[in-house]
């Protein structure tokens, strides 16, 4: 992101919010990243079906990509450069750290490339980020000096990760290596959804409004309201 498109903490055309800016101090935060090609408004649409009171906040990637945007350049193959997937997460951290007084936690919900998205925040800024959802998507494999993982080595990250074993846009590396990696940082809860392909179903929302009651505090109660 350029300084232009950084969320400012109200609805933008690069973030939109589940509430109004006098609802947020005192409730957890919930920040969705969306996938290659989409835009903010799309994971917003699973809002009414997650935890109530939460703030969710849906933002949008930085770069133009097919009909929508991209966090990161991607290959045909899903290869990429972790700098680019560094200049990618230094933004948003900043603006995660900017809102961090008002909220007791902070979570993060990627889907696909925005998968790959939350878990790189995560290793940026362990002690920071309570947990991630991750849907049909991967960790970047390699390290880099913005990321952290010795710290999660020590405290695993508490995450989420549901997925189509036929997804047929993960390739099978990625995935391997992101098993790989869960295992050595994440306290990981791994759930497999038939018939779902690269998508999201209605029974792992289920299952992620379940987890994110379980594990985030204050973060239960009634569906939040769509946002307008």
């Amino acid at each position: 992101m350029t300084d232009a498109s950084v969320p400012t903490g109200t609805d933008t055309s690069f973030a939109v919010w589940s509430n109004d800016a006098d609802a947020r101090p005192g409730t957890p935060l919930l920040v969705l990243l969306h996938g290659y090609g989409s835009h903010e408004r799309d994971l917003m649409g699973l809002v009414p079906a997650l935890p109530g009171g939460f703030s969710v906040a849906s933002l949008r990637a930085p770069e133009p990509a097919g009909p929508g945007y991209q966090w990161f350049p991607l290959a045909a193959d899903l290869s990429f450069s972790l700098d680019r997937v560094a200049a990618a997460v230094e933004p948003v951290a900043a603006w995660l750290r900017g809102l961090a007084a008002e909220h007791p936690s902070i979570t993060l919900l990627g889907f696909s490339q925005g998968m790959a998205m939350a878990t790189s925040l995560a290793r940026h800024m362990p002690d920071e980020i309570t947990a991630v959802v991750g849907l049909s998507g991967f960790v970047v494999p390699g390290e880099h000096p913005l990321f952290a993982d010795e710290r999660l080595r020590e405290r695993p990250l508490r995450m989420f990760w549901g997925r189509d074993p036929q997804d047929p846009v993960i390739p099978p590396g990625l995935v391997d290596s992101t098993a790989q990696w869960a295992l050595d940082h994440a306290d990981v809860m791994k759930v497999h959804y038939t018939g779902v392909g690269h998508g999201i179903s209605p029974q792992e929302i289920g299952h992620v409004r379940e987890y994110l009651t379980q594990v985030v505090p204050a973060g239960a109660g009634s569906p939040v309201s769509p946002p307008r």
